[in-house]
């Protein structure tokens, strides 16, 4: 499980994520919804370690914050960032390498990627630049998940993806969550991952509303949050 007491993430002088705190239950795909703009990058790359921030973040009972994200990589986060951060000319199986590597895992790993992956397999000496935008986002996650994590962080996966490729991740993300993993998961539409939602919040300008018991409630308390919002501009 992850725990967040009092996260903020400030810019110089301005605030992305504003004293948040939230769980996200082992076993469970918890979602973070909100228009671009909101803060859900903040958040989600500031558990991980990536942005500097302030507040306290726990993993399964053990307190992560304040360390670099090497470290809580190795304490099992996992984190695919949006923007499909490859090196685009390096191979497919060169990419996986680098994954292992940082992880303190052996290459014979590998295998366990291709197997999650079959399409990764044949094209392992293909550079990452020229695989279509689905098989980029295939090997982001299962680079992501070379070493079995305890808690696995996506933003916004599904974005640019046919439905047909977006459906398989999920379902990859979905059995990862029955397995007991932690999956927390942030997309601008609800529409999009509604179907392996468990709970969530809608994120808006920075802050979390309250935590809603099912993609229904999530939907609802969504639309309400951005039909305020549009009132409000």
């Amino acid at each position: 499980m992850i725990s967040v007491q009092r996260l903020t993430v400030r810019y110089g002088k301005a605030v992305a994520v504003r004293e948040v705190g939230f769980e996200a239950r082992s076993g469970e795909v918890t979602a973070v919804v909100g228009p671009n703009g909101a803060g859900k990058s903040s958040l989600l790359s500031a558990v991980f370690g990536s942005t500097p921030s302030t507040g306290t973040v726990t993993v399964d009972g053990t307190g992560v914050d304040g360390g670099p994200a090497q470290q809580r990589l190795r304490a099992g986060i996992a984190f695919v960032p949006q923007g499909r951060q490859l090196f685009p000319r390096l191979t497919v199986r060169e990419n996986l390498e680098i994954g292992a590597r940082l992880l303190g895992a052996r290459n014979d790993v590998l295998d366990s990627a291709f197997d999650r992956f079959p399409i990764l397999r044949t094209r392992s000496k293909q550079l990452a630049g020229v695989l279509s935008g689905g098989e980029q986002q295939m090997l982001l996650l299962a680079r992501a998940l070379l070493v079995a994590p305890r808690a696995l962080l996506l933003d916004e996966m599904t974005t640019g993806l046919s439905p047909k490729i977006a459906g398989e991740l999920l379902d990859q993300v979905r059995e990862l969550a029955d397995s007991g993993i932690t999956v927390l998961v942030a997309e601008p539409a609800l529409y999009r991952v509604a179907r392996i939602v468990d709970r969530g919040y809608v994120m808006v300008r920075g802050t979390l509303s309250e935590p809603e018991n099912s993609a229904d409630a999530l939907d609802t308390a969504y639309r309400a949050s951005m039909g305020m919002l549009e009132e409000a501009l």
